[in-house]
């Protein structure tokens, strides 16, 4: 199975990640910019990620779970941490023991759970955003004293918004820090690196825009795009004036114009609000997404490339910023969302 080609391949930028990291790392000050790598490194492949970024320099990953762990623990030479972000339950106490990665403890239970091996961890603290974490009022039952705490961290829910509510998170972190001691202290995701060195602390973990994201105007000049979707052509044709296109005639032809039917669609991440509205290119050429998109095809217009045949690629437009104002989809949804479909093609 494996050496069948795909229909649709991911072209990936080692450079560009490499810099974008670079670039937030800069960006931090005196604060160490790590990566979070969950859900896949957001889609784009977990494993050779945090091998690039570890060449770069990286030192502290961040998992959502403990399979994702086990996925990247063995790639934690030297000095390189890995801390899984939703804890540790009961039933991962048996895996979590047989590798070196940190659990992010999130609750008294949690605090209790772990304790007894002595082993070092890591501390969520709710700052305001009411998500994972342990209240300020809440640290005095932790009984903290017994635990090895690597880094004492919160998240960030608003940084990508110049609200009053980051300040606020600020502020609330800072009190909790008098009630606990670690080696670390970490707050800033992606976008709250451009909120400013208040925010840095000792390590920033950035994961959008190490991808291409840019959630802040700050980043928009600076960050690179690093995924490029790409499409085959199964099939070209020729459409008639009036003759409708795809599932419930979404668009219709006003004019005789040919068309290239492409092996992807929403299956592979490339979601219906592209319909009537996304854009694939080639060699300059703007070709227009044509209808409604489907599970496993996409239509688009040939009009401005007369040189388009069957089995032709075409670039999928696919800056995260532009297509997620074109959308009203998330930057997060574009990347996560690109499916399994693909093959993976570094450049």
């Amino acid at each position: 199975m494996e050496s069948i080609p795909a229909t649709a391949r991911l072209r990936l930028d080692k450079d560009a990640l490499v810099q974008n990291w670079q670039t937030l790392d800069r960006l931090s000050g005196t604060a160490s910019a790590g990566a979070a790598v969950k859900a896949n490194a957001y889609g784009l492949g977990a494993r050779n990620v945090t091998r690039f970024l570890i060449e770069a320099g990286c030192h502290d990953f961040y998992v959502a779970n403990w399979r994702e762990a086990a996925e990247i623990s063995e790639l934690m030479v030297d000095n390189a941490c890995l801390s899984v972000l939703n804890g540790i339950r009961d039933e991962d106490m048996a895996f979590a023991l047989n590798m070196s990665a940190k659990p992010v403890l999130n609750s008294i239970e949690q605090v209790r759970r772990w304790a007894p091996t002595g082993r070092p961890c890591d501390i969520m603290i709710n700052s305001g955003m009411n998500r994972l974490g342990i209240n300020r009022d809440d640290l005095e039952q932790a009984d903290l004293g017994t635990l090895a705490i690597d880094q004492v961290m919160s998240h960030m829910a608003s940084a990508d918004e110049d609200v009053s509510q980051n300040a606020d998170q600020l502020a609330q972190f800072r009190s909790a820090l008098e009630s606990i001691n670690g080696q670390r202290v970490s707050l800033a995701n992606s976008a709250a690196i451009a909120l400013g060195s208040d925010y840095h602390f000792d390590c920033t973990r950035p994961g959008l825009s190490i991808y291409g994201g840019k959630p802040r105007p700050e980043l928009e000049s600076l960050i690179q795009q690093v995924a490029t979707p790409q499409a085959q052509i199964l099939q070209v044709r020729e459409l008639q004036p009036g003759d409708k296109l795809g599932y419930n005639a979404q668009y219709t032809a006003q004019r005789i114009h040919r068309i290239a039917i492409l092996a992807m669609g929403y299956a592979d991440g490339y979601l219906r609000a592209f319909s009537n509205n996304g854009q694939f290119s080639h060699q300059g050429n703007a070709l227009p997404v044509l209808g409604r998109v489907s599970m496993d095809l996409i239509a688009v217009d040939l009009s401005a490339d007369d040189s388009l045949r069957e089995g032709g690629w075409l670039d999928c437009s696919y800056d995260l910023l532009q297509a997620s104002r074109d959308t009203g989809l998330s930057q997060y949804e574009l990347l996560t969302n690109l499916g399994q479909r693909f093959d993976e093609n570094w450049i």
